[in-house]
């Protein structure tokens, strides 16, 4: 089939475009590396706007509120040229609510004599590793691995931790020195110094947490005003034709075009749909993603959660994590007044998927008293519900060596899968960023050598 001849008079006069699916920041950070290497992108978004996952939503009464939980660095707002409209973030940590209690998140629970016993006892008498459960128990001992660790993996992952890869926890493990060495320089330095949030890059007392002023989807302005010429929104990809085992083509909006390569930010499972004339991609079909539920209720006050995030194990609660945003960045509430946002692991069609705005607002709300019973009293109503069927990769044993293979190679020349959904990766906004760059390389090697 000769693409080529069919394709529009603008792109065969051209050199052929890489395409890229998607334009959230994987996507962006790939339009603008490929053009900074002079190979020309085509960013084809088939939704309304850019962004994605790095979405923010600001309402007429102040308050600000993200897609989800998002980590900015100042490394990383400096490398999207956002450094500028960014404030540092002054303090940031965690907390796990056990047993009508609040425990720091890591110090406060290791200080704990039952999970320090327990703790140590797994190091003396390490077991085997067969999936994630082994894993958090080898790492953190049985009991905290019971009362905690397996709970919020279960919660998150909506699969038994039995039945997940032990990379589930491998992607969660920090040094003790490290953390300790960061978070004092970050009361040293007043500073929310960064720890966990880069596995790309190396971690110091010089990067630390920032916001941009607005919602992180300010982040992709200055990046969109360099290759928003490039972006063609309300613009589907239908189909990435291979032909001989490499990309050829892609059809968008039902018109072909050829292409030098492809990239997809694409939840893997759907690569199979959407790559017609090769069925090396077939097993990816079976990769699940877990959908979420982001529920904002809104309060009178400030700082009403032990620190930032809170962490829930208790499985007859709706939700696994509660996080007050307000907490570190007081300016995305009104004075006065903060958000939290709810996390609910669900399955899109489930009671908790279908359940009304109301219903979700009042269930987290009569969780939320449970551990905190005063919080009833300030409670103003609810803020935005956000629904994603693709929150999270769940990292399953029974495909893990495929989605190492995959990690390394699609298996279909010029095809590239980039992002945290596109990759099947725990990536935060850092990592995606950096690993983008990398791949980016590789597809200016491919396109160079079939030039």
């Amino acid at each position: 089939m000769n693409f080529a001849a069919k394709a529009p008079a603008i792109w065969r006069r051209l050199a052929k475009p890489v395409a890229i699916i998607g334009a959230g920041i994987a996507g962006l950070t790939a339009a603008f590396d490929l053009e900074r290497r002079g190979l020309q992108a085509a960013v084809f978004e088939s939704g309304r706007a850019v962004g994605g996952m790095a979405s923010s939503f600001k309402d007429a009464e102040g308050y600000t509120y993200d897609f989800g939980a998002h980590f900015v660095s100042n490394r990383l707002a400096e490398a999207l040229g956002a450094a500028d409209i960014s404030r540092t973030v002054g303090r940031y940590g965690e907390a796990v609510a056990l047993g009508g209690r609040s425990y720091s998140y890591p110090f406060g629970l290791a200080a704990s004599p039952r999970y320090a016993a327990s703790a140590v006892a797994a190091r003396l008498r390490p077991g085997e590793v067969a999936n994630a459960a082994d894993w958090f128990r080898n790492a953190y001992g049985a009991a905290l691995a019971e009362d905690v660790a397996i709970p919020l993996a279960e919660a998150w992952s909506g699969a038994p931790a039995s039945k997940l890869s032990p990379a589930v926890g491998q992607k969660l493990s920090a040094g003790v020195l490290k953390t300790l060495y960061l978070k004092a320089a970050s009361r040293l330095t007043g500073r929310a110094v960064c720890n966990g949030y880069s596995h790309e890059m190396p971690e110091s007392p010089g990067i630390y947490h920032v916001y941009p002023e607005g919602g992180v989807s300010r982040l992709l302005e200055p990046t969109m005003k360099q290759i928003g010429h490039r972006i063609a929104l309300e613009s589907r990809v239908e189909r990435i034709f291979v032909e001989r085992d490499r990309v050829v083509a892609v059809k968008v909006n039902g018109r072909e075009i050829g292409v030098s390569a492809a990239i997809s930010t694409a939840p893997v499972h759907l690569l199979p749909r959407l790559v017609e004339g090769t069925d090396r991609l077939d097993a990816l079909g079976a990769f699940r993603y877990r959908p979420m539920i982001f529920v904002n209720l809104r309060f009178e006050g400030r700082n009403l959660l032990p620190d930032t995030m809170l962490w829930v194990p208790d499985r007859s609660q709706p939700f696994f994590r509660i996080t007050e945003a307000p907490f570190s960045m007081p300016w995305l509430a009104p004075e006065g007044r903060t958000q939290l946002t709810f996390d609910i692991g669900c399955e899109v069609g489930d009671a908790h998927w279908t359940m009304s705005d109301e219903e979700l607002a009042r269930i987290c709300l009569d969780g939320l008293c449970r551990i905190y019973p005063h919080l009833r009293a300030r409670y103003i109503g609810p803020g935005g519900m956000l629904k994603t069927p693709f929150a999270y990769p769940v990292y399953l044993a029974s495909y893990e060596r495929r989605r190492q293979d995959f990690a390394r190679d699609t298996g279909v020349a010029g095809l590239y899968s980039i992002g945290r959904n596109g990759e099947f990766a725990h990536l935060l906004m850092e990592d995606i960023y950096w690993r983008t760059l990398k791949r980016m390389q590789h597809v200016a090697d491919y396109v160079g050598q079939e030039v």
